[in-house]
């Protein structure tokens, strides 16, 4: 019986082996995942079989019905916006992505993130991440998604969390000023924006650089129906305090606004106050200093406030007709927001100056002039303040040091824009995209052919539409669209839109992606989809009609001089320093560039630096005009994927080779289809995969074999694999569940057989326990009664006893007393009651000085404790005796003092006036004595030297930490102060460096709180401020403080000006510096801690 059931162990054990192998090679396949598990549609659009226009809209739909935003073309991912939020971004999907290989999971932005970020800090690369698609498609949540992932893994730190933390809160800021909602969107981004983020060697953000491109300025003055303006208007209007607002001199109500659409004035599900509190809050964060803030907001003011402006005609005596401005309390308000002469704005509206060489000519201006003047004037103001506001927020933002970086840039712009109404910003913007798709695939194929080439495999040319012809037919320096537009602009005479559009008919009739109805090919004569005044240019992603109306106003962007110099000449700076060509110092009678041309430049300048990076492409698409989730608008989404050329950019990747993939991966996904390589291969991976493909027959025209990779030519073999492996695994699976059920039940078995031997032993065990403890309990009760019967009657016998002895005693006692009071009555007289009363008085004043005695208090003068008074009579004698103990105490105390203690209790009693209930630290410095010198110079050697440049007496010798002015960070200095000289010296060499005569302090500051800092404030010219003032930090400031203002009394019979306040101004070098005190909670403890927060702002952390 024995050995049966020692040979079935063994057996069990041998299975469970096995089964533990099985479970092993399991897990180690669930956690290499791929993207071609559990897969919802096709996640690879490369794999997509078969490929055409309604395969590809039908995946996108699958996968969107089931929360799959994201897919795949190669490394390109699409991302379709699902209006709701998912569940799909939280720090647990950050942390799934981290470090992965880009297939390893499903579709997703925070894969590409990943592999842009590795890529920038392992290799070595600069990154670029292009997300582009239409209004509404989610492009500026991608790229807030992109820099929220990078900010997730990269490293931290205080330093690196503070340049992350200012780097995302550029976005609330530049949404505020550069978003405004459209009937598309209701965060549509009216500018693009491309952000070079730097870091170190490690990966660390060091921070950031922003480039903006065309503001949608036009946006000011005028919104199409069913929009609004830019979102700080109306956050502005509701958010601010009625302070604030009054302050601006604005009201709350949105109708007063000229420039203000009312009928989309409110967005639902959007919080106009709560949005102003974050804008003023990531102002503060990025850097801005309050008083920037509000010149920020009085110039939006003054923008909203010339939207109010209106101006009636005048005939004059020469016949001609000029304007006037109808209410000037509008002009008024907005010449005090802005600080410029009332006169001299109102002439700039009514007057046009026209200078020649050395000629000037003065115009009126008619009523359209005027409107055309006020609008220009609002436009440029609200433009330079953005770009002012870009800059800003770089400068804060900009990396502070100067060694190599690597960059990775996110570039979050227009996608192709295709209106009923098509204008000048249509035909920028969709110029822009033309040259991002000629980009695009130039790099997609340069990157395909260097894989080729890497992996040793055959290139074969592809062929692909070369949108060069288009991009030529507008930026051509010599026939292109721009070049005549800037011509016609520039151009003597008279210029229309007409005129131009003439000589677009002349130039470009002949162009195959130009079509006009008047142009000399006879083909579109009598095409009436294509109006007279209109031109069609047949770009990558379809026919856009173009109006040529106002393409010359809006190419020239003019702004009258007379503005501009009036604008030149306001009091408020901030708008001084946006007009720089209105000094009559610079003026410059050279025509500014035109939009078309500044754009062309900007476009060419980002070519330039996309190129340099490696790209990385987002392409977000919007699946309904409505905003609505769970909406998919097959039209809509059919119309972005042409004009975005996605299936063009599948063809190319699927040109050669559908899929490739690592040799490793490839065989631990595969290798269970074989039984040379099951379940463990232990040779070179590609020889595994070889064996693989061969046991499997797969022509050899379906793969080839790189360097690295195996490549497989088309989408049906690899799915065939992958139903060979399912059904693989479905065998496997069963195979481990016959397994595990036998080694189950026999496991089972043994337990049981095990439990009944262990049950039956605790049984018989207890039995026993139990019939030992009744026994036991029983000995115990009779033990108990016999005890308690003894002990009862010695108890009855000692009470018996007790009894008798007190008895005897009472007798005995009232015998005697009965003895003394006969003899007592014969001595008994009438003043026996007096005498009893003075011999009680007397005993109980004897009574009372002897316990006075015993419970006299210190001899301390501040001691204020004293012995209750026991008896109602002797009030008066007791308050007399203290105040005379009091005093004599107080004399005693006096009689021990020396010269040298009086001199120190009279620098206490300066330093309470100075301090007392206004510094925080001051009661911690009463018990403390003021020693004065605390490093012994005259008795260590180590100062030998500084002790010999001194020749005069040292009042104070203390170790101070000086702040650095250039980060916040402190160095030790030997603190010295004598009776005409306050010195610093080095700690280590004690050496000099530098000396300040008393006569040139000014000031001492300091806050009001328990912290250590004061700054020294010296005369402005004087030879000591050079540098600036002096910054400390001292464990004795209060001493120090009291000693510096009395030695300063005596020297210069001036008093010393201590200024107590949490925010004070320093002079370091030209810069004034604000010191500020906050309270905060330190990870060193107690210890206050400065850091720079920019370049005008330390601020002090104060536990």
């Amino acid at each position: 019986m024995e050995r049966t059931q020692d040979c079935r162990g063994g057996s069990v054990g041998a299975q469970r082996v096995h089964f533990a192998s099985h479970l092993q090679t399991m897990a180690k396949m669930e956690v290499k995942t791929s993207l071609l598990d559990n897969m919802i549609g096709v996640g690879d659009m490369v794999l997509l079989e078969p490929l055409n226009e309604e395969t590809f809209i039908n995946n996108l739909k699958k996968r969107f019905d089931h929360n799959e935003i994201y897919t795949y073309i190669g490394s390109v991912v699409i991302s379709v916006n699902p209006y709701r939020s998912l569940p799909i971004y939280s720090p647990e999907k950050v942390e799934d992505y981290r470090n992965r290989n880009f297939y390893e999971l499903s579709p997703h932005i925070f894969a590409l993130s990943d592999e842009a970020y590795r890529s920038l800090r392992d290799q070595d690369k600069d990154q670029c991440i292009l997300i582009t698609g239409e209004s509404g498609a989610g492009k500026t949540e991608a790229s807030k998604l992109v820099m929220s992932y990078v900010a997730a893994v990269c490293g931290k730190g205080a330093e690196v969390n503070q340049v992350k933390e200012q780097l995302l809160q550029s976005n609330p800021v530049l949404e505020a000023f550069g978003n405004a909602k459209t009937v598309r969107n209701d965060n549509s981004s009216r500018f693009g924006k491309y952000m070079d983020i730097e870091f170190d060697f490690k990966g660390d953000p060091l921070g950031g650089v922003i480039s903006n491109y065309l503001l949608e300025k036009s946006r000011v003055v005028k919104q199409p129906r069913g929009e609004r303006n830019f979102h700080v208007f109306y956050q502005l209007l509701s958010g601010a305090s009625e302070e604030l607002l009054h302050k601006l001199k604005l009201e709350q109500d949105f109708s007063r606004y000229n420039y203000l659409s009312l009928d989309s004035a409110k967005v639902n599900g959007v919080d106009d106050a709560a949005n102003f509190r974050t804008v003023r809050n990531a102002m503060q964060i990025v850097g801005f200093m309050d008083h920037e803030a509000e010149s920020v907001l009085e110039v939006v003011a003054a923008v909203l406030k010339l939207g109010n402006i209106e101006f009636k005609p005048e005939s004059r005596v020469n016949g001609l007709d000029e304007s006037k401005i109808k209410d000037k309390n509008e002009l008024k308000e907005i010449c005090e927001l802005t600080g410029i002469d009332q006169s001299v704005l109102e002439r700039a509206f009514s007057f046009r100056t026209v200078e020649a060489k050395q000629e000037k000519v003065s115009t009126t201006l008619n009523v359209a002039q005027a409107y055309y003047a006020r609008d220009a004037l609002a436009k440029n103001l609200y433009s330079r303040l953005f770009s002012w506001l870009v800059n800003r927020i770089n400068e804060s933002i900009k990396a502070q040091t100067k060694v190599r970086k690597k960059v990775m840039g996110v570039l979050d712009i227009y996608g192709f824009e295709i209106f009923e109404d098509n204008s000048f910003e249509q035909f920028i913007i969709n110029y822009c995209n033309e040259k991002l798709q000629q980009i695009f695939i130039e790099l997609t194929l340069k990157e395909e052919q260097e894989e080729y080439i890497r992996e040793d495999i055959e290139w074969t040319h592809i062929d692909y539409f070369n949108n060069a012809i288009i991009c030529d037919l507008i930026e051509n320096n010599t026939n292109g669209i721009l070049a005549m537009l800037d011509e016609e602009c520039l151009r003597p005479g008279t210029v229309t839109d007409d005129t131009f559009l003439e000589k677009l008919n002349q130039v470009c009739a002949t162009h195959q992606h130009f079509e006009s109805r008047m142009s000399r090919c006879s083909r579109f004569l009598n095409d009436t989809s294509l109006p007279h005044s209109c031109f069609r240019i047949q770009h990558y992603a379809g026919k856009v009609l173009y109006q040529v109306e106002g393409f010359v106003d809006k190419n020239n962007d003019l702004l009258y001089r007379d503005l501009s110099q009036a604008m030149w000449k306001a009091g408020h700076a901030l708008i001084k320093s946006l007009f720089p060509e209105g000094n009559p110092a610079k003026i410059n009678l050279k025509r500014p560039p035109t939009a078309g041309s500044q754009f062309k430049a900007s476009v060419a300048t980002l070519m330039k630096n996309l190129q340099t990076k490696n790209p990385n492409y987002i392409r977000c698409i919007k699946p309904n005009d409505k905003k609505a989730a769970h909406v998919f608008t097959e039209s809509l989404v059919c119309h972005q994927i042409r004009y975005l050329g996605l299936l063009e950019n599948v063809r190319v990747r699927r040109a050669g080779y559908a899929f490739r993939q690592a040799y490793e991966p490839c065989l631990e996904r595969y290798k269970m289809l074989c039984k040379q390589t099951w379940p463990h291969w232990k040779g070179p991976a590609r020889s595994g995969v070889e064996v693989l493909f061969n046991e499997l027959e797969i022509p050899m025209e379906e793969y080839s074999f790189g360097r690295s990779k195996i490549f497989i030519r088309n989408p049906r073999t690899l799915f065939a694999l992958e139903d060979l492996r399912k059904q693989r695994l479905e065998d496997l699976a069963t195979l481990i569940q016959k397994i595990y059920r036998g080694w189950k039940c026999r496991t089972h078995f043994l337990l049981m057989k095990k439990s009944q031997i262990v049950i039956a032993a605790w049984c018989r065990r207890y039995a026993q326990q139990k019939r030992y403890q009744q026994i036991k309990a029983s000995a115990l009760a009779i033990q108990s009664y016999i005890r308690g019967w003894k002990a009862r009657k010695i108890l009855r016998e000692l009470k018996h006893q007790k009894r008798c002895k007190a008895a005897a005693t009472t007798i005995a006692a009232y015998w005697h007393g009965t003895q003394v009071r006969r003899e007592y009555r014969k001595y008994f007289r009438a003043n026996a009651g007096k005498k009893i009363y003075e011999f009680t008085l007397q005993r109980i004043v004897q009574k009372y000085f002897l316990e006075m005695k015993n419970k006299m208090p210190s001899l301390s003068p501040i001691d204020k404790n004293w012995p209750s008074r026991p008896y109602l009579f002797l009030d008066s004698t007791h308050k007399e005796l203290k105040r005379i103990f009091h005093l004599w105490r107080c004399k005693k105390y006096r009689d021990q003092f020396t010269d040298q203690q009086k001199l120190i209790y009279e620098e206490k009693l300066e330093a309470s006036e100075l301090f007392k209930d206004k510094k925080a630290l001051y009661p911690s410095s009463v018990g403390q004595p003021f020693q004065g010198a605390y490093l012994e110079i005259n008795k260590n050697p180590k100062y030998k030297k500084l002790k010999d440049a001194i020749e005069e007496k040292i009042i104070i010798a203390e170790v101070v930490n000086k702040i650095n002015r250039a980060n916040g960070k402190s160095t030790s200095r030997i603190f010295l102060l004598t009776n005409n000289n306050l010195l610093l010296a080095d700690q280590k060499s004690g050496q000099i460096k530098s000396e300040v005569p008393l006569v040139d302090v000014t000031k001492v500051s300091m806050s009001s709180q328990n912290d250590g800092f004061f700054a020294v404030h010296l005369k402005e010219g004087s030879e000591a401020a050079s540098k600036g003032d002096f910054l400390f930090s001292s464990d004795h400031l209060i001493e120090m403080a009291t000693k510096l203002y009395r030695t300063t009394l005596s020297q210069t019979k001036q008093k010393l000006n201590i200024e107590i306040s949490d925010e004070f101004l320093v002079q370091f070098r030209q810069d004034k510096v604000c010191v500020k005190f906050i309270q905060g909670n330190q990870k060193n403890g107690s210890v206050p801690t400065c850091k720079r927060k920019n370049n005008r702002l330390l601020e002090v952390a104060v536990p």
